[in-house]
């Protein structure tokens, strides 16, 4: 009798795994392979640069205690752009309830809007640490930036950081710098996690019957909490960045993954408010991901902006060989990054309607 209860309880557990946890198999979705920028070159003098500034700056945080780590990780993003010299100005404001600052480049439009949430593997990082992104970013876009701080985990469950954008993205609509005021514009970008809550909002933005953002940017999102991207696999290697930290990721089983992923967060990966892929993605904005060919969520945003594409949504996908994950925070100093922002201001003349005779259509359909 016992055997057979055990049985049947590990019969019930493998069909739960299989059924609920974990996601549909997207491989149809590798191609088309997007837009590459491969410059047909080793990486840079620039791009080592960047990455022997990882080891001086997490190298007193690999060696810390364990219980330590989440700390100085979070003092060492927030110090990554304090050297930097800014020409826009940064204001606090509480949007609803969610605390966050006004990023404002000279002569910017405070009805022309950015929502921006920051990276940071929904555990770290601040408006403070993406000062160099949301500077650029307002620059760019002519438009004044809300740069969020949302609730990070693990203090947090991840809902609430989700809310916080539901909540900033409704604010932004009626409010600006200089108080109330209806939006003329208005745009939605975010980072590595912040990309994944950037795409995670937009199905919701469309099913609440809200304005929808003129365009989005998704910079290295991950879209697959499932895991199944096989960059995430043959990329541990090439990603300078997050290789090193989530190497380990790849001895666990990933069923095994699938349930801490499930008790940690009260979801099941596969639902798209966790990996956005696995939703509805018909009648979005259109949507601009950029990723690099050498990180591990290469993947993660290729499978995105395809299955994106077959919905019907103008999505997307620009790539770079050899940069680090979201090497757009090493603007000026990066090649790559500097044309990776003269993309996004492609991006968004096109969709404004404002593209000139030296502005090359960005392809659309992934292709």
């Amino acid at each position: 009798m016992i055997w057979a209860v055990a049985v049947a309880v590990l019969v019930l557990l493998a069909g739960i795994t299989v059924f609920f946890l974990r996601g549909p198999d997207l491989g149809q979705f590798d191609t088309p392979p997007g837009q590459s920028f491969d410059l047909g070159h080793e990486p840079s003098d620039e791009h080592d640069a960047v990455v022997a500034s990882f080891d001086v700056g997490l190298g007193p945080v690999q060696r810390a205690p364990r219980s330590k780590r989440l700390a100085l990780m979070r003092e060492y993003m927030d110090s990554i752009s304090q050297t930097q010299d800014y020409h826009a100005t940064f204001t606090p404001v509480d949007a609803a309830g969610v605390k966050a600052e006004w990023v404002q480049a000279p002569g910017v439009s405070g009805n022309r809007r950015v929502l921006y949430i920051h990276g940071g593997a929904f555990v770290m990082g601040s408006p403070k640490s993406h000062r160099n992104i949301t500077s650029r970013f307002s620059e760019i876009a002519n438009a004044t930036v809300l740069a969020i701080d949302y609730r990070l985990m693990p203090e947090n469950p991840r809902m609430a950081g989700i809310e916080d954008c539901r909540t900033a993205y409704q604010w932004l609509l009626q409010n600006g710098p200089d108080g109330p005021a209806p939006a003329q514009r208005v745009f939605v970008g975010g980072d590595s996690a912040g990309g994944n809550l950037t795409l995670s909002l937009l199905p919701w933005v469309r099913d609440q019957g809200l304005r929808q953002p003129d365009a989005a940017l998704a910079l290295s999102p991950p879209t697959d909490t499932t895991m199944g991207s096989p960059s995430l696999k043959h990329n541990m290697e090439t990603d300078a960045m997050l290789g090193p930290m989530f190497k380990g990721i790849n001895r666990v089983p990933r069923p095994l993954l699938w349930w801490l992923i499930l008790l940690q967060n009260r979801m099941t990966p596969r639902n798209p408010l966790l990996s956005p892929v696995f939703g509805d993605l018909s009648g979005l904005c259109p949507i601009l991901v950029h990723a690099s060919e050498a990180e591990l969520l290469f993947d993660d945003a290729r499978r995105y902006v395809n299955r994106a594409v077959q919905a019907g949504t103008d999505a997307r996908l620009q790539s770079w060989a050899h940069v680090v994950h979201v090497w757009h925070m090493f603007y000026p100093q990066l090649t790559e990054a500097r044309d990776a922002w003269d993309e996004i201001g492609k991006f968004l003349r096109e969709v404004e309607g404002e593209v000139d005779d030296e502005d090359e259509a960005v392809p659309g359909g992934g292709a």
